[in-house]
């Protein structure tokens, strides 16, 4: 499949966490909570982080196969989550996701809430799909390795609960110009990382050094 990663723990845990980035995630978890009491909220933020959980694991058990049985090249893949994840981070840095999660209809679930864009593409974007999808590599990981994979993706997520459930004391501390600045900022190292896997894609597709 290509790229080959270490799968220390430090490694994966510091590669997963930098991908799904939290601090990107927290002004959107905000905006689709407006409005909620604090159960609801902590029941939107356990949703989402279960819906993120359980893509991921999809693409963990079956995202390789997957390509391989639509003959679809990583470097592929790569370029098209790449492409799907610039898009992301540039409606971050224009504050359109914010915008869009804040019209939120009258009448709708929790569930509903928690799914676009928070659970996906905010924390299980197409990032997160490419990265777990190459440090599962069926080629170079037993099953025990793909299993402590998997478990360090729900201490992430676990951690991204938790960060939820303080969200509103972090918008009390830095309050919305804050909120609108972490956005912005994150939504261009998120296109910055899109640019760079594009680069590298491209690289492997033509064999450039």
């Amino acid at each position: 499949m290509g790229l080959t990663f270490p799968n220390t723990f430090f490694y994966e845990f510091v590669t997963l966490f930098t991908v799904l980035c939290p601090p990107a995630t927290i002004p959107i978890f905000l905006a689709v909570t407006a409005g909620l009491d604090q159960r609801q909220a902590l029941l939107v933020a356990c949703y989402a982080s279960s819906a993120a959980f359980l893509v991921l694991l999809f693409f963990i058990v079956a995202g390789q196969n997957l390509l391989v049985a639509l003959n679809i090249p990583m470097e592929s893949f790569q370029m098209a989550g790449s492409i799907v994840l610039l898009l992301f981070g540039l409606k971050m840095v224009l504050g359109t996701v914010i915008e869009e999660a804040e019209e939120v209809p009258e009448g709708t679930t929790l569930m509903q809430r928690s799914i676009y864009p928070l659970a996906m593409p905010g924390i299980a974007g197409a990032g997160a799909m490419l990265t777990v999808v190459q440090l599962t590599d069926n080629n170079g990981r037993t099953v025990a390795e793909q299993a402590a994979t998997t478990g360090v993706l729900a201490v992430c997520l676990a951690i991204f609960f938790v960060l939820f459930a303080l969200s509103r004391l972090i918008f009390r501390l830095i309050g919305l110009a804050g909120i609108e600045i972490v956005s912005r900022v994150f939504g261009l190292i998120l296109a910055s990382i899109a640019v760079t896997n594009m680069i590298v894609a491209i690289k492997l597709s033509f064999g450039l050094g």
